[in-house]
């Protein structure tokens, strides 16, 4: 196993590439939090239920995957005085939630409970 790449130094006195990377790791355990919630709704809604867990499961994961990515690619942007944002990962995060959230409220609303 190799060890890991030491994080390259910056200048920035607001540390906001650490900050950054702290908030995506905040809403990655939003999504597991999430995902527990519906695993609590499988026994009175169903199989269905378990495609909400695998896709809040499954963006979580991804997160955590590019995480380390996003941070370098954001600490040598300060160094190199031009970062310009990942408007794709941030949108497919809010499709994501979006979409979760839609398919929460169909489940409590449309789908019957178990007995």
């Amino acid at each position: 196993m190799t060890p890991p790449r030491p994080l390259p130094c910056h200048d920035d006195p607001g540390l906001q590439p650490e900050r950054t990377d702290m908030a995506w790791g905040r809403t990655t355990l939003s999504l597991v939090v999430a995902a527990a919630t519906f695993l609590r709704w499988l026994p009175h809604h169903g199989w269905f239920v378990g495609s909400l867990v695998a896709a809040a499961t499954l963006t979580a994961i991804t997160i955590n995957f590019t995480r380390k990515r996003r941070l370098h690619r954001s600490i040598q942007g300060i160094n190199q005085e031009a970062i310009t944002p990942v408007i794709a990962s941030t949108t497919a995060l809010a499709g994501s939630v979006v979409i979760l959230s839609l398919l929460g409220i169909y489940t409590i609303l449309f789908l019957p409970l178990n007995p």
